[in-house]
C-alpha cells in the first residue's frame, strides 16, 4: 500500500466525523442523490464494523422516514437506493477498523456485521419509499377528483381554480373538450382503466393540461381542443378525441361494450362545465335514442335536442305526418325503416337495399306507398324536409313501438 493512502486512512480514523462526511459527499456524486438522504447510515454501519452491532427499531425507523423524505423530494426509488450501496462500498473501501486488522475471522465478521446493516437499511428504506410514494399518488389522485369535480361543476371561485389546476399542467384560457365513456358492464378495476387510458392519450397528446378521473362511475377525459383533435385521422378523422377513448377502452379487458359521448370544445373557465355537460346529455339521448354507435358527438345530437325541446309539437309532427303508415300491410315499421336508411344513404335507392338487405325495387315500391299514405314525397326536396324532421322524432319517440304520448 502507498504511503500517501495510509497516511490518508490513518487520518481518517483519527478524524471519524469527516471521514464519514467524505464518504458520504462521494456517494452523492456517485448516485445523483443529496447526501443528507444518509442520515446516520454511515455511523451505524462504522458501529457495526467495530463492534457488531445491528440496528435498533429506532434507528430503521429513522431510515425509514429518510425513504419518504425520498420520495416527497422527487428522488427516484433506484438513485435513493444506489446512495446506501455506493456509501457502504465506500465506507468498506476505506474502513479504519479493516485496513488496521490484520486478523481474516475479525475482518468476515465486521463484513457480515456491515451486510447485515446495509440488508435492513436498504430494504426500510425501500418500504419507506413506497410507502410515501402510495401517499403521494392517493392525494394527488384525491386532488385531482375534486379539481376535476369542480371543473365540470362550474361554480368554483375562479382564482383558485386556477391556482389548483397549474400543479396538473391544465391551462384553462385555452379551449377544452371532454369526453365521458360509460362501460357496458361494471369494472372490475376502475383504476387499471384510467391508468390505461392516461398512458394512450398521454403518448397521443402529451401530460400536460390532459386530466382523466371518474365521475358518476363514469371515466372522464379533458383534453385541449388543438390537441384532441391534432395528429393523424382515426376512423375518418371525426371525433378523434372519443374514438382515441374508444379504441383504448375497447380492449378485451375492459370489456367490449363501451359508449363514449364527446361534448363540443369551448372556451375559457366555464368552457369544461359546458362541454362535460353537452357530453352527459349526448350520453342521456344516446341512450334514449338506442342509437347503436359506439361514440357519438354532441353535435351531432343538436337536432334531436331541438325535436325533444318542444314535445308537444314533434308528437304532432309524427302523428300528423307518419300516423297514416300504420295503414300499411305490416304496420309502419318497414316504411319508417326505409325511410331511415334512404336518409343515411343520402337519398340513394340502391345503397338503401344493401342496408336494409332487400330490392331495389322493393326500396322504390315502399317509397311510393309512404307518398301515397303520407301525401309527402321523399323525392321532393320540400317534402324531404318534414318527412326526414318527423322521422328522426320518431326516433327519439321510440315510436311506433311505443305509442305516441297524449298531449292535454
Amino acid at each position: 500500500m502507498r504511503s500517501g493512502e495510509m497516511r490518508r486512512r490513518r487520518a481518517s480514523a483519527a478524524d471519524p466525523g469527516g471521514w464519514l462526511h467524505a464518504v458520504g459527499q462521494a456517494a452523492s456524486q456517485d448516485a445523483g442523490a443529496p447526501a443528507e438522504l444518509l442520515g446516520n447510515y454511515l455511523p451505524l454501519l462504522a458501529e457495526a464494523a467495530s463492534t457488531g452491532r445491528r440496528p435498533r427499531r429506532t434507528d430503521l425507523d429513522a431510515v425509514g422516514e429518510l425513504g419518504r423524505s425520498a420520495a416527497r423530494q422527487g428522488v427516484s426509488a433506484g438513485r435513493a437506493v444506489q446512495l446506501y450501496l455506493s456509501a457502504a462500498r465506500r465506507l468498506w473501501q476505506d474502513l479504519p477498523a479493516v485496513v488496521r486488522s490484520d486478523d481474516s475471522e475479525a475482518v468476515r465478521a465486521a463484513a457480515a456485521a456491515v451486510l447485515q446493516v446495509v440488508d435492513e437499511a436498504v430494504a426500510t428504506l425501500a418500504e419507506g419509499y413506497a410507502q410515501a410514494r402510495r401517499d403521494l399518488v392517493r392525494q394527488e389522485e384525491a386532488l385531482r377528483r375534486e379539481l376535476v369535480d369542480d371543473l365540470l361543476r362550474g361554480d368554483s371561485d375562479p382564482g383558485a381554480l386556477v391556482q389548483r389546476a397549474e400543479p396538473f399542467g391544465v391551462d384553462l384560457a385555452r379551449g377544452h373538450q371532454v369526453a365521458l365513456a360509460a362501460p357496458g358492464r361494471r369494472l372490475p378495476d376502475t383504476q387499471a382503466a384510467i391508468n390505461a387510458l392516461e398512458a394512450v392519450i398521454f403518448d397521443r397528446l402529451g401530460d400536460r393540461d390532459v386530466l382523466v378521473a371518474t365521475k358518476d362511475g363514469l371515466l372522464v377525459v379533458v383534453a385541449p381542443a388543438d390537441l384532441a383533435s391534432a395528429g393523424p385521422a382515426a376512423n375518418g378523422g371525426r371525433h378523434d378525441l372519443g374514438h382515441l377513448v374508444h379504441a383504448e377502452l375497447s380492449r378485451p379487458r375492459y370489456g367490449r361494450r363501451w359508449q363514449v359521448t364527446v361534448g363540443r370544445a369551448h372556451p375559457g373557465l366555464y368552457g369544461i362545465a359546458r362541454s362535460y355537460e353537452e357530453a352527459r346529455e349526448a350520453l342521456a339521448m344516446v341512450k334514449r335514442l338506442r342509437l347503436d354507435v359506439p361514440v357519438t358527438a354532441a353535435h351531432d345530437l343538436l337536432v334531436y335536442r331541438v325535436l325533444l325541446r318542444d314535445q308537444p309539437a314533434i308528437v304532432d309532427l309524427v302523428g300528423a305526418v307518419l300516423g297514416p303508415l300504420t295503414a300499411a300491410r305490416g304496420g309502419a315499421g318497414p316504411l319508417l325503416d326505409t325511410l331511415r336508411a334512404y336518409f343515411a344513404t343520402g337519398e340513394v335507392a340502391t345503397e338503401t337495399a344493401k342496408q336494409l338487405g332487400v330490392s331495389v325495387r322493393t326500396v322504390t315500391y315502399r317509397l311510393a306507398r309512404i307518398k301515397t299514405l303520407t301525401g309527402y314525397d321523399p323525392a321532393d326536396a320540400d317534402h324531404r324536409f318534414t318527412l326526414h324532421a318527423a322521422v328522426r322524432g320518431a326516433t327519439a319517440l321510440n315510436w311506433p313501438a311505443n305509442p305516441l304520448p297524449a298531449m292535454t
